[in-house]
């Protein structure tokens, strides 16, 4: 790509179309990412280039740049190819040229591509290509195809009678047939429009493959079947129990195909070419598309799964924090105890042990007594319970001995530990801690997510974090480029403290490798607290434009210079310091005044030579008023009823309060305070019609539910939210649709039950 800089400019209308926005913030965008310039960094300092941009326009112009560019290096390889051929003539140069798509491209390319030896190939080595074409345009005369194959025999060949030229030249034309532009673009059409995707049962697999049921005898119209469906197909496939295949009308398909040639095809010579077109689609072009459609199905799950994914690590890295108090983090356990660990202000271990406040090896009096004593030894302001194992009883202990003790100051809370095991036997888990008990440190994070969950949740490997949708059966380097920009989207969103962020904090943040981010920790350990933005300079391999991009979401509290511990970034240090001269105040008796920032006239600013707009100075000005904001909701965590700690307590029609743990395509996971989550299913979010399910809910969005159903044999729960809203009995169809027929043979209302999806959906997880 490197002598591929920018975007050519073919392509911008068409990439300004797919963003949302203008021509000229293409080309603004493309200049400042060839330059190395990242996008957290265009979306939050370069607004006046870009005209404020979002993230997400950004992303997809980056996308879209990178696909463009990878194109014209295809096309101007291709070309290359097809010259050296000696067959580039002036019509297909045109036509490669004007391609927009890679798969056009390659569908042009097609012909001229170097193969293996195929049967055509073959044919042409047998020198019977003119009598193809011989036979071709003889289609609309009574010539006879053996009148013109006759002189085509010849033994040395391996041509050795008529019916063998004649063999070859139709492998020619079926060849010409499947590798045409117009026919493979006009199947691929129809069956994005018309195919259906089928699956059944394997014989004999009835029993083993009992979890996939609902696929034993399942059609529906390709393209309209929901993305954990698709995968459910391809995961039932892979594990040898289902068969899946893509219908259409073939017959219709081939006659229609066969018109392309423009030739009578029921004389002599033209029964020929049919024949070569009938064997072309069976043999050559149906299941060239098909792969190609199948493929296409697939990455369009993935894509839809893999979104869901990072939609919800988003959700689960942005929850409110708690903030920088000291929290006692609780591991529960039955036999085993409870881990304990009390962490400070700053994520350091201040005290660790186990407790017994459960059975079978309840010490209530000395669990008692020492979280008694540790709550008043560290001035713990909150404790934090995993949601595991034991996690209810241990809450109603910890419960009652807050009241009991009158430790006022202190709250109870149960936080996800998801992830938390696989965090204290990590590396990173290792290097922090080292002198720490695996199972202490699992304590660790409990509490520390509970002040931070984006500081900590960021040390753990994302497919651990239990909030993705079949994550194991996408494109896994997909997968976790497009999690990487979700994570560095949401750390660059609220930005990081420098002198306490850790290097899997800090490798995220715009412009920093893991390299250089463990560089800044070795820096800091050995000289100390960085007291300005500027000394990061010093660190090993962070020059000029690294410190450009990265500058702005590193913050330093209770620096010299307040600006500092802002938004606002090193280069405008001088404009804001301007604005406090012209008002006659001291900068740091500016910063987070109103009264003091109201009265500057930011329109007298404007510089546009220089990038200062109204996007920067507005950005200013809110940086001002709220120097250091965390864009993050304040803190709130589910209010639990006590008298529900087991799925026995449950009564339908019960009102409950949860946390949304986890959202599907199908629906949301919402944890009640149970072993097990609830499923809302996505008929049940709301009264109105839900096409996405992430539109109407999110990860650690706090929710009321009614129980509507309760399954006892297998533990699971159904929930709704729309029965607790207005007009809760009206049915939530699409506007302006009427729902499909037949859909499926094999799912009664042409969806699985709640209780299969949750099944299927744990069983995945």
């Amino acid at each position: 790509m490197d002598s591929y800089q920018h975007i050519e400019q073919q392509f911008i209308e068409e990439i300004a179309s797919a963003a949302s926005c203008q021509a000229h913030q293409i080309l603004a965008t493309d200049k400042l990412l060839a330059e190395g310039s990242t996008i957290p960094f265009i979306a939050r300092y370069r607004k006046e280039a870009t005209g404020s941009l979002l993230d997400e326009q950004l992303e997809i112009i980056a996308k879209q740049r990178e696909y463009f560019i990878e194109l014209a290096q295809r096309r101007d390889t291709i070309l290359t190819s097809i010259e050296e051929q000696g067959k580039l003539t002036d019509e297909l140069e045109s036509a490669i040229r004007q391609a927009r798509s890679k798969q056009v491209l390659e569908d042009l390319y097609l012909p001229y591509k170097p193969k293996r030896r195929t049967r055509a190939q073959i044919a042409r080595e047998k020198g019977l290509e003119p009598l193809s074409e011989e036979i071709f345009n003889a289609a609309s005369t009574d010539a006879t195809p053996e009148s013109f194959a006759e002189k085509f025999i010849d033994a040395e060949k391996g041509v050795e009678n008529i019916e063998d030229a004649l063999a070859g030249a139709r492998d020619i034309l079926a060849e010409m047939f499947a590798e045409s532009v117009d026919n493979r673009t006009h199947l691929r059409k129809t069956m994005v429009r018309d195919a259906n995707l089928e699956s059944r049962v394997l014989m004999g697999q009835e029993e083993a493959g009992k979890d996939y049921q609902d696929y034993f005898e399942f059609s529906q119209i390709a393209f309209d079947v929901p993305s954990h469906r698709m995968l459910a197909i391809l995961r039932g496939e892979r594990e040898g129990f289902l068969i899946s295949s893509i219908k259409i009308d073939d017959d219709t398909e081939l006659v229609a195909l066969k018109n392309n040639w423009d030739i009578p095809l029921e004389s002599p010579c033209g029964l020929q070419v049919a024949e070569a077109s009938a064997d072309a689609y069976k043999r050559l072009l149906r299941p060239s598309i098909t792969n190609e459609i199948r493929n296409e199905l697939q990455e369009k799950s993935e894509l839809e799964a893999i979104s869901v994914f990072r939609n919800n690590l988003k959700a689960l890295l942005m929850q409110s924090p708690f903030g920088q108090q000291t929290v006692m983090g609780l591991d529960p356990g039955f036999r085993t105890g409870c881990k304990m660990a009390i962490v400070g202000t700053t994520g350091q271990v201040l005290d660790s042990g186990v407790i017994y406040p459960v059975p079978p090896n309840e010490q209530i009096n000395r669990s008692t007594k020492t979280i008694v004593q540790m709550v008043n030894k560290h001035n713990v302001c909150a404790i934090a319970i995993g949601n595991g194992t034991a996690s209810r009883e241990t809450e109603f202990f910890v419960k009652n001995v807050v009241k009991e003790q009158e430790l006022k100051n202190t709250i109870v809370v149960i936080v996800p530990e998801t992830g938390a095991s696989v965090y204290s036997a990590s590396q990173v888990a290792r290097e922090e801690m080292p002198d720490l008990d695996v199972s202490i440190r699992g304590a660790v994070s409990i509490a520390r997510r509970m002040q931070d969950p984006l500081a900590e949740f960021v040390k753990i490997e994302p497919r651990s974090l239990g909030v993705g949708q079949y994550q194991h059966d996408v494109n896994q380097k997909a997968l976790e480029k497009e999690l990487a920009l979700s994570v560095e989207q949401a750390v660059n969103t609220v930005g990081v403290e420098l002198n306490t962020a850790s290097a899997s904090l800090l490798k995220y943040i715009s412009g920093l490798s893991e390299r250089i981010a463990r560089e800044i920790i070795k820096t800091r350990n050995e000289k100390g607290p960085f007291k300005t933005r500027k000394e990061v300079l010093k660190v090993k391999g962070l020059g000029p434009k690294t410190f450009e991009q990265a500058a702005g979401f590193l913050r330093i509290q209770g620096a010299k210079n307040v600006l500092d511990a802002t938004a606002v970034h090193p280069e405008r240090y001088g404009l804001v310091e301007k604005m406090a001269e012209i008002l006659g105040s001291p900068l740091n008796e500016l910063v987070g005044n109103q009264n003091a920032v109201k009265k500057i006239n930011f329109d007298q600013f404007i510089d546009e030579e220089h990038g200062i707009g109204k996007y920067t100075l507005a950005d200013i000005r809110e940086e001002l008023l709220k120097p250091g904001r965390d864009p993050r909701p304040e803190f709130k965590a589910p209010r639990w009823r006590d008298d529900i700690r087991t799925i026995e307590d449950l009564k339908e029609g019960m009102t409950l309060e949860g946390r949304v743990s986890n959202v599907a395509n199908f629906g949301a996971f919402v944890d009640i305070g149970l072993k097990a989550d609830g499923l809302v299913h996505i008929s049940e979010l709301s009264n109105q019609w839900v096409d996405d399910p992430q539109k109407v809910v999110q990860v650690g969005k706090i929710v009321k539910v009614m129980v509507k159903d309760i399954d006892h044999k297998r533990k699971r729960v159904g929930l709704s939210i729309k029965a607790l809203q207005e007009g809760a009995t009206q049915v939530n169809t699409k506007p302006g649709k009427k729902q499909k027929k037949g859909i499926s043979k094999g799912m009664k209302n042409n969806a699985p039950t709640i209780q299969d999806l949750m099944n299927k959906f744990n069983r995945n997880k």
